[in-house]
C-alpha cells in the first residue's frame, strides 16, 4: 500500500499516521549526496534542534539505506520519537516502477529506496528530488518566502531546479518538474556531451565544470569556477569576458523559465551561485528574451546556502 511519485509518501496505516504525528510537529529532513548524508531536526518554527554529518557509504546499496536509517534513529531519539521524516536525494521515484530514476548516485539508482527506508524504519518517508528540496526550503523561510511562485536553480556540480507554488512543490507527473538543465542550451554553437546522453544541455555549459570548460576553450588554464571569478574581479580580461559569456548564457536559458512559469522570483544555490556579479547582469541580459514589455522576476541568492536541501527536505511535510 503506497503511493509512487517524485515526492514518495507510503502509508504503513492510518491509524499508525495518526498515532505517529501525536506530540511536537518537529521534523527530521535528510540530505543524502555523494560523499556526505547529512540530517537536520527542525522544530514547527523552523528552528534547528540538532544536525549531523556522517560520510556516504559507496560500496553497496544496502550500507547507503542502513546509514540513512541509522542518522534518521539518532535525531528520531532526539525528538522523542514524534518527528516526520522527508528525504531528499538525487533523482527521482520513477511513476511507472517506483524505483529511483535519473540519478548521478549509482548505488541508489533503480532501488525502491523510500519503500526500503519505511520497511527498515517502521514510519512514513517522504522522498523528493535534493534540488525541489532546495527549492522548497528557500520558498518556506529562505530568501524566496515572501513570493507565491518560486524557481529554486542549483548552479554547482550540476544545474538542479525545482519549482514551488504556495509554498508547494511542482513535482509533476513523469516526476521531472523542474528539470531545466536537461534542455537543450538556447544559441550553443558548439556540441558538449552530457552525462544523461545528450548534447549540449544546459547543464554542460552552466554547471561549475561547464563555466571551468569554456574558460579553457577561450584559452584560459584548467581552473575551477571560484578562481575564474577571482581573476575576473582583479581585472584579467579573458576572465571578465568568459564571466559575461556565462551570465549572457545563463540569462537566455532563465529567460526561457520565465517564459514558462513566470515565477516571482529565482533562488540560486550551488557553488558557482556565490560569485554576485550573476545577480547585476542576469536580470539585464535576460530583458532581451523575456517575452514582455518589463520582467520584475526577482533573481536572489539562497538564504540557507549548502543547509537548503536538508532543510527543504524536513519541509516536505
Amino acid at each position: 500500500m503506497g503511493v509512487r511519485g517524485g515526492s514518495a509518501a507510503i502509508d504503513i496505516s492510518a491509524s499508525f499516521f495518526k498515532e505517529y504525528l501525536k506530540g511536537p510537529a518537529l521534523r527530521i529532513g535528510v540530505d543524502l549526496g555523494g560523499t556526505k548524508i547529512e540530517g537536520i531536526l527542525l522544530a514547527e518554527s523552523g528552528e534547528q534542534i540538532a544536525r549531523e554529518r556522517i560520510a556516504t557509504p559507496t560500496h553497496s546499496y544496502e550500507a547507503v539505506v542502513e546509514a540513512i536509517a541509522g542518522l534518521v534513529e539518532g535525531l528520531q531519539a532526539k525528538a522523542g520519537g514524534g518527528a516526520t521524516v522527508g528525504l531528499g536525494g538525487p533523482g527521482a521515484v520513477s511513476a511507472v516502477t517506483g524505483l529511483i530514476k535519473n540519478s548521478n548516485t549509482l548505488a541508489i539508482s533503480g532501488r525502491a529506496l523510500p519503500e526500503d527506508l519505511i520497511k527498515r524504519l517502521g514510519c512514513q518517508v517522504r522522498f523528493s528530488n535534493d534540488a525541489n528540496c532546495f527549492a522548497l526550503s528557500e520558498a518556506v523561510d529562505g530568501a524566496g518566502a515572501d513570493y507565491p511562485t518560486v524557481f529554486g536553480v542549483i548552479i554547482g556540480t550540476g544545474t538542479g531546479g525545482g519549482v514551488v507554488i504556495d509554498k508547494k512543490v511542482l513535482t509533476g507527473v513523469n516526476s521531472i518538474g523542474g528539470e531545466w538543465g536537461h534542455n537543450s542550451m538556447p544559441g550553443a554553437t558548439e556540441e558538449r556531451v552530457c552525462y544523461c546522453g545528450r548534447i549540449n544541455c544546459i547543464e554542460t555549459y552552466l554547471c561549475g565544470a561547464g563555466f571551468a570548460t569554456t574558460y579553457l576553450e577561450a584559452g584560459g588554464e584548467a581552473i575551477k569556477a571560484p578562481e575564474i571569478a577571482a581573476r575576473a574581479a582583479a581585472g584579467e580580461a579573458l576572465a571578465e569576458t568568459v564571466l559575461d559569456t556565462y551570465c549572457r548564457q545563463l540569462a537566455r536559458a532563465l529567460a526561457g523559465v520565465i517564459n514558462l512559469l513566470d515565477p516571482a522570483a529565482i533562488v540560486l544555490g550551488g557553488g558557482v551561485s556565490n560569485i554576485d556579479i550573476i545577480y547585476e547582469k542576469v536580470p539585464q541580459y535576460w530583458a532581451d528574451y523575456v517575452f514582455s514589455d518589463s520582467c520584475v522576476t526577482a533573481l536572489v541568492k539562497a538564504k540557507y546556502g549548502d543547509s537548503s536541501g536538508v532543510r527543504g527536505a524536513a519541509w516536505l511535510w
